[in-house]
């Protein structure tokens, strides 16, 4: 069978590259992201020994283990888990309640879009079936449940619908 060519190319030495600064950049710590981590973090300590601290697991393969497979006749060991010495266990509650506590919806439609979408509204109102026979406006032959359903998803948007509502209103107070 023929090899890849990847694996046939001869390999090349790259000369401008500073082994001594990647070096460096391998034995440096990790950036840690995570606020509640990076309270708690020691940066005397190995990674490894940090999260086994806070209770949390590097590698997932390793704590949550999966038996091999083998047939069913065979006796099986079981192996008593190791007991995990977790000081910092308000870490991991922190991160958990973090992770539950509602997050906030910042869904906006694009501008093209709501400017289409006022259109329709400024010129039929809820009429979704003259909506639908207007060529001009619905030039994507969008059917009348599909122009509801977009309309009511801007109306959900507060501050989209909330600046149509406005302008709507100024254009009311100056004619």
């Amino acid at each position: 069978m023929t090899k890849i060519r990847k694996q046939k190319r001869k390999k090349v030495y790259k000369y401008n590259v500073n082994r001594k600064k990647l070096k460096n950049k391998m034995k440096r710590r990790p950036k840690v992201l995570c606020e509640h981590l990076k309270k708690e973090w020691d940066n005397s300590k190995a990674p490894k020994q940090n999260m086994l601290e806070m209770g949390l697991s590097i590698d997932p393969n390793e704590t949550l283990k999966l038996p091999p497979n083998r047939p069913l006749n065979m006796e099986i060991e079981e192996e008593t888990p190791k007991p995990l010495i977790a000081d910092k266990t308000y870490v991991v509650k922190n991160m958990e309640l973090e992770a539950k506590a509602p997050r906030k919806k910042n869904f906006r439609l694009p501008n093209s879009q709501v400017f289409w979408l006022t259109k329709l509204l400024d010129k039929y109102g809820e009429d979704y079936k003259a909506m639908v026979k207007d060529r001009k406006l619905n030039c994507f032959q969008e059917t009348w449940k599909q122009l509801r359903h977009k309309i009511n998803r801007f109306k959900s948007i507060p501050e989209q619908y909330g600046e149509y509502l406005k302008k709507k209103e100024a254009e009311k107070l100056q004619s």
